[in-house]
């Protein structure tokens, strides 16, 4: 069920694209959880209004926790902030995953965010994971862990090189660690219909039998506003043809992982 949103190329609208998701399927009734990985904190920007303060807990709390042996850990629910929005949860990212990356590795910590989702399913119907724009060990963590992946493709040909690279490090983890790992599809974003590039791009992804979803997610300045008020385009302004191609996108995912 954990559902991993990842590209190694920066700038794609990944935060955007998990934060808005994770906010749809709570609005339908859904307990959603979503987990930022990334130490820059965009999802827990986007959500929280900032970062989350030095007393409360984090993600880096959490991968802290299996640094040091305890008879009594904590469950990984105690990690978990509120947001304003019904229905949504957080486990905020901290700058502290930086300083922790090299300590994990080397004690070999990579499944202890696996061991975490199995806990966490238990107490909700959706799990988002917001991942760096690398294939670092959070990434691999959170891949090694979910269920799928969608891969967030801004419309130009860096992307497109990158793609291919993203394709066959997830096919790896998924051979190697993870056989239940499956890319659930190519999220198209800031998709500018009248531009002859974005529609070539994508047409020749599709020639190529590389898994483009529908709808494409249009350009639109009102996801800048969104960012700015920290309310995902549901709460923003639900009849916007931005939050109805998401909810369109989001209820086909989830349809097809039915």
């Amino acid at each position: 069920m954990p559902l991993v949103v990842f590209n190694q190329k920066g700038g794609v609208g990944k935060s955007t694209i998990a934060c808005n998701l994770a906010a749809i399927s709570a609005s339908q009734g859904l307990r959603t959880l979503l987990i930022d990985l990334d130490q820059q904190g965009n999802s827990t920007q986007y959500l929280l209004g900032g970062p989350a303060d030095e007393d409360q807990p984090t993600v880096a709390t959490l991968f802290d926790q299996s640094l040091s042996y305890s008879f009594r850990p904590v469950p990984p629910t105690d990690f978990v902030l509120a947001t304003p929005f019904e229905n949504l949860e957080l486990m905020a990212a901290s700058a502290r995953l930086d300083e922790l990356q090299g300590k994990l590795e080397s004690r070999h910590k990579i499944y202890k965010l696996r061991e975490a989702l199995q806990q966490l399913k238990q107490g909700y119907e959706r799990i988002y994971i917001d991942t760096p724009p690398a294939l670092n060990f959070y990434t691999r963590s959170a891949l090694m862990g979910a269920r799928g992946c969608l891969i967030p493709f801004d419309c130009d040909d860096f992307s497109r090189q990158a793609l291919y690279t993203l394709l066959d490090n997830v096919q790896e983890i998924r051979a190697d660690h993870n056989p239940e790992l499956a890319v659930e599809g190519i999220v198209v974003n800031q998709f500018q219909s009248r531009a002859k590039l974005p529609q070539r791009l994508v047409q020749e992804l599709i020639d190529e039998g590389l898994p483009v979803l529908q709808p494409y997610l249009p350009s639109s300045v009102k996801v800048r506003e969104s960012h700015e008020q920290s309310r995902p385009m549901i709460h923003l302004e639900p009849g916007h043809k931005l939050t109805q191609a998401l909810v369109a996108l989001h209820d086909g995912v989830w349809a097809a992982r039915a």
